[in-house]
């Protein structure tokens, strides 16, 4: 374990925090593909943040408890899933592995994937099944942590060439995102066959992916002011415009009304849209355009946590919705790079990420 930030450290990390500094940009995740085309024309560079700014008098106060794990092997992990909080996964995306946690030892342990897999994301069955996104390779793969075997599932490489983040249904099927290939997929676990749904527009770049309560499916096209929905059962596919024609969603989640929330790359808002009303509502996060918010999770008490890459160090910011405060401003111990996926835990109220520095991250947000 290398890092932990308690909330009396993070309130004193945040005192000395001041202008901005020369560091480089958050970098893309994907092989192919620049964000420039989705960014305003002047990218920031990541800055601190100033605290009388982000944590004044009427925002946020609160901060939480944070945990990092050094990996020991290069590659961006990035990605964790767990289903107990004790054994967690993740993907190694540039050196194409996957990677095991053991909380309670610390201990690691690496499992190599196939030349070139590049693993974007996985996650795990109930069964412990690990399922990964060959985002370089046009594949989902399955991983067998009892007998070691891979089992893998071709995506056709014209239309879904690059899987980029995965999510099970309450069918235990699979739904993913194709970012460079413009498409969302479903993938039928019991047949093992895909289907492809092409975007209208071109060039959406389809991102984060989510299932809402009543089962529709949800995408933000980050290469658009769009978020997209997909009925199931017609596997129709609508486009959904955001109130800002320069917003980029790019992760979302849904809390348990149906309300679709995201972070605006670009502008540094945080938005939620809402399907019934066909209506979207936003509001500045702590670091305004600088935030560039990335990973976003919902809690079990439907608050928003996202992580602003944009500055340095990385912010894990919490919004209540029903006080519409950002009542949460925690400095990442690591400094965090860039975290670009979190997955909430309902049984423990933690969230686990990974970041660029090389860790696996725990924040206890209940």
């Amino acid at each position: 374990m290398r890092h932990t930030l308690t909330p009396l450290a993070v309130l004193a990390s945040l005192t000395l925090m001041a202008c901005s500094q020369d560091a480089p940009a958050p970098a893309d995740d994907d092989a192919a593909g620049s964000l420039q085309e989705s960014r305003s024309a002047e990218d920031p560079t990541p800055v601190e943040p100033a605290a009388e700014e982000a944590a004044g008098e009427e925002t946020a106060t609160a901060s939480i408890d944070i945990e990092e794990w050094d990996v020991p092997w290069e590659g961006r992990p990035r990605d964790p899933y767990t289903l107990d909080g004790q054994t967690v996964w993740f993907v190694g995306q540039q050196n194409s592995y996957i990677g095991r946690l053991d909380v309670a030892s610390g201990e690691m342990e690496r499992i190599d994937l196939r030349e070139g897999a590049g693993p974007h994301n996985l996650i795990v069955a109930p069964d412990g099944d690990v399922w990964y996104a060959g985002n370089r390779d046009a594949h989902i793969g399955r991983y067998d942590a009892e007998t070691g075997e891979f089992e893998i599932i071709d995506t056709p490489a014209d239309t879904a060439r690059d899987p980029h983040t995965l999510v099970w249904d309450a069918n235990g099927d699979i739904w993913f995102s194709s970012q460079q290939a413009n498409s969302v997929g479903f993938l039928d676990v019991s047949e093992r066959t895909v289907e492809i749904l092409p975007v209208p527009t071109e060039g959406a770049r389809p991102y984060g992916i989510k299932i809402a309560p009543d089962g529709t499916v949800w995408v933000a096209l980050f290469g658009t002011h769009k978020l997209a929905s997909i009925d199931p059962q017609t596997m129709g596919l609508t486009e959904h415009d955001l109130p800002r024609e320069d917003s980029r969603p790019r992760r979302i989640g849904i809390t348990s009304d149906g309300r679709i929330w995201y972070g605006d790359y670009n502008g540094g808002y945080l938005g939620v849209y809402d399907p019934q009303s066909d209506s979207a509502t936003e509001w500045e996060m702590p670091s305004g355009e600088n935030a560039r918010p990335y990973a976003l999770a919902v809690d079990g008490q439907d608050r928003i946590w996202f992580v602003e890459t944009g500055v340095d160090p990385n912010w894990f910011v919490g919004f209540d919705p029903a006080s519409e405060n950002f009542f949460s401003v925690t400095a990442v111990p690591s400094g965090g790079g860039v975290v670009r996926h979190m997955q909430y835990l309902p049984q423990t109220g933690e969230i686990w990420f990974g970041s660029d520095m090389g860790t696996i991250g725990r924040a206890q947000v209940e």
